[in-house]
């Protein structure tokens, strides 16, 4: 049904996308019993209404109900629009047609849902703030009371127009290939310089990249199990819930079958950097200047994933990869990539040493010699961080791969 506050300009962004070319239906419905699907946002313009809901978790309840309704019309609007609208392509038309809200779901409103999915919204802030480093194994809590493991996932945060003219979603994360990990019991209750008789197992002190990994239903319910638990011991103690002795709980959380550590098998990179020779900066580690996306699509390549231009913004993306060498002299420079024929044939590496500035292209369509490494040459660097290697996507013809660096002594 068209919403009465139907605003076509809010789906002009849409049709000029199918105009362009882009033909693909967008959003992504998975099959479900009796006829019904549990369909997500996919492409470029799709149900994901992107920067409206940044005023939700500070936002008053009227605001919140204002939000609600905007994000409801957005909706009704956007699968009016994609199956009446004669700019939609007509194969994209007939996909929508066949569809429309079950008429035994959410009777008492319309058919629609009446509330929204809020993944993420205001989060505490304590003495431990679960980040990246806490999910890929870089850093571990030593006060676990669970354990979490899904991907670092975030949808697009916003939309905004580039110096070109050209439309840009921006916020996509989809980061995963580690093993489970535990989170810290500091991460679910506040400093106590601001409440002492006070658990969170939701709303928990994590960044938004380590929150889109945490935040899956069954770790709320683990955490839900520890925190009670945790309350509990602070009861019996007559203590704030930051001065409860957490061996004692740790105790009690493993009797009632709580797992704190992962014993399984790790899972480990398809290369893991730890084990090459020299000196290795993954691009985890390159200082990056604009968009770059990360991607684990292509197998071979160095660390948690590679890093891939998109084919796009040609000159805008820049990653510099910094070694420190423990000492002047002679060093083999390498570079990663995973070859594929959409790859730039001329992607600009320029190797910055004692020598001067050299650039050069490389050909990432064709298999590095050497495993995943492509050697650059031989080059004199002297001590410390001075010297480095700059990849760029500056007049390339393809999609320029950064993944890692690595200098081989020579003796």
């Amino acid at each position: 049904v068209k919403p009465a506050d139907y605003d076509p300009q809010r789906y002009e962004l849409l049709l000029r996308n199918f105009e362009a070319g882009d033909h693909r239906v967008p959003w992504n419905p998975i099959l479900m019993p009796n006829r019904k699907t549990d369909t997500n946002n996919n492409f470029a313009v799709s149900t994901d209404y992107l920067g409206a809901n940044y005023e939700y978790p500070a936002g008053r309840y009227d605001e919140r109900e204002r939000i609600f309704k905007e994000h409801l019309s957005y909706q009704q609007g956007l699968t009016w629009t994609l199956a009446n609208s004669p700019r939609v392509p007509e194969t994209v038309r007939r996909h929508f047609q066949a569809w429309k809200p079950a008429k035994d779901e959410f009777t008492d409103h319309a058919h629609w849902p009446h509330q929204l999915y809020v993944r993420e919204a205001r989060r505490m802030v304590s003495d431990y703030v679960m980040s990246q480093h806490d999910c890929q194994g870089r850093r571990t809590a030593d006060d676990p009371v669970g354990l979490a493991a899904y991907t670092m996932d975030s949808h697009n945060v916003r939309r905004y127009v580039d110096a070109e003219g050209h439309v840009r979603n921006e916020g996509d994360v989809q980061v995963g290939g580690f093993s489970p990990y535990p989170i810290s019991y500091r991460s679910i209750r506040p400093k106590k310089s601001e409440c002492e008789n006070l658990l969170v197992p939701v709303c928990l002190s994590a960044s938004h990249i380590a929150y889109g990994s945490i935040r899956m239903e069954p770790v709320f319910m683990v955490l839900g199990q520890s925190a009670a638990t945790a309350a509990c011991h602070a009861i019996d103690e007559s203590a704030a819930v930051q001065d409860i002795d957490f061996e004692k709980l740790r105790g009690r959380l493993l009797a009632d079958a709580q797992i704190l550590e992962w014993t399984g098998p790790k899972r480990k990179p398809p290369i893991d950097p730890a084990t090459l020779k020299g000196i290795v900066v993954d691009d985890a580690d390159a200082k990056l200047t604009g968009g770059w996306q990360s991607s684990r699509s292509i197998d071979g390549f160095v660390g948690e994933h590679y890093l891939h231009d998109g084919d796009a913004r040609k000159g805008e993306l820049t990653a510099v990869f910094r070694p420190k060498l423990p000492r002047a002299g002679r060093y083999e420079v390498r570079i990663a990539y995973t070859p594929n024929p959409n790859r730039a044939t001329n992607a600009s590496v320029t190797v910055e040493s004692a020598e001067g500035s050299k650039r050069l292209l490389v050909n990432q369509q064709r298999k590095p010699g050497d495993g995943a490494f492509h050697s650059l040459g031989v080059f004199r660097f002297d001590a410390g961080d001075k010297g480095a290697v700059t990849v760029t996507n500056a007049g390339s013809d393809g999609h320029v791969i950064v993944d890692a660096v690595q200098l081989l002594p020579q003796e």
